[in-house]
């Protein structure tokens, strides 16, 4: 048996072919976790202009998606946004580029193991018939360490390597995706022969953003569908993984990124075309739905077969557990490799060729946030999730301005280098970094979000920025403990007409 080839950093090459990288990047997006989860708020935002936010939720994802892309051809690395930024910034920009990824990640990964949790007793109660168990989610003792123990299995699949991970995705991928066909396809042939919940006929104009008229609802619901895009730069991450790192993981973020938008699209229009958008009984704009609109519709929608939401909600939220892990991961391998954190976190599992700190760590860190998080807060779920906002704004604006500075000299090279490297990077980078600052003022305001607030500040705030100062103090404290990164000897500073340089590493 051939010895398996192994990258700079030990990780096993050629494990993951494009439509393995598409269902891996699929399920970590979670299109089921992510509409039950966000959905509703965004109708409750912007009513039946879903549609339109969606899409202007997904331009500016595209347009970084261009810009991973060229970065990932030039310097294929797990590190991504914190290796690129590094690059074309220096230390200290690269460093928070990868806290933002690192903390987006664990602070979703305990979303995720939560709604899970949620859907694991909904579905052992649809399964035995006795409606009382779903109510042990609740339960804080019960709820906490049944969290811990789906993020530490979740681990352990990740822990073994991509191959599993891609066995095990392609079934709950599977499953998810046909489950919202059935959803979508049930609520609108229900809407248009029985009238559904509340009967609104599909309209043009809920695809046109100009519809809207303040700003103010744009930009909110912009924050929150950008959230429900997130998660496709995983087929960047285990790009030294793939094989062909060039191509394959670019090609399979923007098929991700495609597939994603379809499924959104539809199962928007047919929420508001059977429910409506109405704040009372089963309108989806009713804040009793927002937490989980697929609690709320699937039994009304489906009947007999509601059960098979909540399987997809359960297969699609430990999937996107899963798979998610692979991001934060990767990336603390590569800021130890690098030497940006503890060398520590570079250590590779010898048997599995995958990284073994750093997904202890990733895992450790969800559910510690997670515990904390849940014990302080009733409202942690929603408030996290808008703070997630502010994270990928930050990290992703940030990448995709690293790709125009680090191609600086070669963009009016050829019509294809203005398309991709400057205009494409450029306006998608300098939208998400509005949208950071946008979003940042508007949760000071207590109403944001939850309506919760710490000292009369909104909760939105104090955890988004709470979180990003926390990372300023850590780069600090490494700057002083492995200075090596800083003085740009590990990993340096550069643009493309340099040829990269193979870091010394002690």
């Amino acid at each position: 048996m051939s010895e398996q080839k192994t990258s700079a950093k030990g990780l096993a090459t050629g494990r993951v072919g494009l439509i393995g990288a598409v269902v891996i990047g699929v399920s970590c997006i979670a299109p089921t976790y992510t509409l039950t989860s966000g959905l509703g708020p965004t109708i409750a935002a912007v009513g039946e202009y879903v549609p339109a936010i969606l899409l202007l939720g997904f331009i500016p994802m595209l347009l970084v998606a261009f810009a991973y892309r060229e970065l990932n051809n030039r310097l294929p690395d797990s590190g991504t946004s914190f290796t690129w930024a590094t690059k074309a910034f220096g230390p200290w920009v690269g460093w928070m580029g990868g806290w933002g990824l690192i903390t987006a990640t664990v602070i979703v990964l305990s979303n995720l193991a939560a709604v899970a949790v949620d859907f694991l007793y909904l579905l052992i109660a649809q399964i035995t018939g006795r409606p009382e168990i779903a109510d042990l989610t609740h339960n804080l003792w019960v709820n906490i360490p049944t969290t811990i123990v789906l993020i530490s299995f979740a681990a352990y699949i990740s822990y073994r390597g991509l191959e599993s991970t891609q066995r095990v995705q392609y079934i709950l991928v599977g499953a998810q995706l046909l489950a919202l066909a059935v959803f979508d396809v049930s609520a609108l042939w229900q809407a248009y022969n029985n009238g559904g919940f509340d009967f609104t006929p599909v309209h043009a104009s809920w695809f046109n953003p100009l519809n809207i008229g303040d700003f103010s609802l744009i930009a909110a619901g912009i924050s929150l569908s950008i959230f429900m895009f997130w998660g496709w730069d995983v087929t960047l991450t285990m790009n030294e993984e793939t094989k062909d790192p060039e191509k394959t993981p670019g090609r399979a973020a923007t098929l991700t990124i495609l597939i994603i938008i379809t499924f959104y699209i539809l199962t928007a229009v047919a929420v508001i075309a059977w429910a409506g958008t109405g704040t009372e009984g089963l309108g989806a704009g009713n804040p009793d739905n927002q937490e989980s609109i697929f609690a709320a519709l699937a039994n009304p929608v489906l009947g007999p077969m509601a059960i098979l939401m909540s399987i997809a909600v359960v297969s699609s939220s430990f999937a996107s557990l899963q798979s998610t892990m692979v991001s934060p991961a990767r990336t603390l391998l590569a800021m130890g490799y690098y030497r940006a954190l503890p060398p520590v976190f570079s250590k590779i599992s010898p048997r599995f060729r995958s990284p073994s700190v750093a997904t202890i760590a990733s895992a450790a860190g969800a559910a510690v946030f997670y515990t904390v998080t849940r014990l302080l807060s009733e409202n942690a779920l929603w408030d996290t999730i808008t703070a997630l906002g502010l994270m990928i704004c930050f990290y992703y604006g940030v990448t995709a301005l690293a790709c125009v500075w680090y191609f600086r000299h070669e963009l009016l090279s050829s019509p294809r280098n203005i398309l991709f490297k400057l205009i494409c990077p450029g306006l998608g980078g300098m939208f998400l970094l509005v949208m950071f600052f946008i979003t940042a003022i508007d949760s000071i305001d207590p109403s944001y979000g939850s309506g919760s607030s710490i000292a009369g500040v909104g909760t939105v705030f104090v955890l988004g920025m709470g979180v990003l100062l926390l990372g300023v103090v850590l780069m600090i404290f490494t700057r002083f403990r492995h200075p090596a990164f800083f003085r740009g000897e590990t990993l340096r500073k550069e643009s493309s007409d340099r040829q990269p340089e193979t870091p010394v590493l002690v």
